[in-house]
């Protein structure tokens, strides 16, 4: 039988190892365009985060073709801290494409996608842990309220998720943006997938694995502003909807048909009106409205098709989804080393 000396080495020994085995390593993705202002409270507030987990970390900012200071601000964080990576892109891509070269270069156990305004509060990821920690791969983390929002955007938005979800091949979940936490099966998983117009939250939502959601409220953002206007919202609110739906197309499909119903039955009864009444003549303003609905629907039809070839042709070249131009990659710090 152990004393009570070895019986409390084993124990230490025990608690030892189940410490070594139940660290993981956290990778906290930040694209970045223009966000020179933003970058040392984020850095700060996500570093205070990470420090109190007692987990390994690394920060991944992504420079996105800044014409701002973004890039010398990012490169003076890894000088003080070796758990910044800094993935500097040769021009802007997009943020889909910068956050798709975070998510490939994430060496991480689990990611977690940030935005870099602090919109969306890095205090969250220790309640997201928590979940992953129960086995959930994709923990999204969902919007109750958007503080500095306009009350039109607050609504557009509402009403897009709902739609989207309705006509998605898959759930896209309501009121949620790129904030969620991805286990590594995610991360490999999406790796797989080569698409270069890229819907990050579909291809998150199309990977099927076990989910669930937190919720939070979404906070204004903390300085700049934002590049997102309306007409660039409503284009990815299209790349949205083409990426993972072909409803669009059914209903260019339908409403062709309905016209074309419309349109036979309305013989139908100019044949007979003229047998039984004779030949009156209809009124020019009558022709030209049928005239300008059917051209106007023809070329809605058009449009709606030609949205999906141009997705096409942009697959068939096959280009990169992003270049990078520099890389300075982090030093992983786990707890043995500290």
């Amino acid at each position: 039988m152990p004393n009570s000396n070895e019986e409390t080495s084993l124990n230490e020994m025990f608690d030892g190892i189940c410490q070594r085995a139940c660290t993981y390593l956290i990778s906290v993705i930040i694209p970045c365009h223009n966000e020179s202002e933003n970058i040392e409270p984020l850095y700060h507030r996500v570093q205070t985060v990470l420090e109190g987990m007692q987990q390994a970390w690394e920060i991944i900012f992504i420079n996105d073709g800044s014409s701002d200071d973004t890039l010398l601000r990012l490169l003076a964080l890894r000088e003080k801290d070796k758990r910044v990576t800094v993935i500097n892109l040769s021009r802007n891509f997009g943020k889909e494409a910068a956050l798709t070269s975070g998510l490939d270069h994430a060496n991480g156990d689990v990611a977690v996608p940030l935005d870099a305004d602090l919109q969306d509060p890095p205090e969250l990821i220790p309640e997201l842990f928590a979940k992953f920690l129960e086995g959930y791969d994709v923990i999204n983390a969902i919007r109750n309220k958007r503080l500095g929002e306009s009350y039109t955007k607050r609504l557009s938005s509402y009403l897009y998720y709902r739609l989207l979800d309705k006509i998605s091949n898959v759930p896209i979940p309501h009121d949620t943006g790129d904030y969620r936490m991805l286990s590594r099966r995610v991360l490999e998983a999406l790796k797989r997938m080569p698409e270069r117009r890229r819907y990050m939250k579909g291809l998150f939502a199309w990977t099927g694995y076990r989910t669930t959601s937190i919720h939070y409220q979404r906070e204004p953002r903390h300085a700049g502003q934002t590049g997102w206007t309306y007409w660039k919202l409503w284009h990815f609110a299209v790349e949205g909807i083409t990426s993972f739906s072909h409803v669009p197309l059914q209903l260019a499909s339908y409403l062709g048909l309905t016209i074309a119903l419309t349109s036979f039955i309305a013989a139908a009864y100019l044949v007979i009106d003229t047998l039984i009444y004779g030949n009156s003549v209809k009124g020019y303003p009558s022709l030209m409205v049928t005239v300008l609905f059917l051209g106007g629907v023809q070329l809605m039809a058009l449009g709606i098709i030609g949205e999906y070839i141009s997705r096409i042709y942009e697959e068939s070249k096959n280009r990169p989804i992003y270049l990078v131009q520099d890389i300075w990659s982090s030093k992983i710090v786990t707890l043995q080393d500290e």
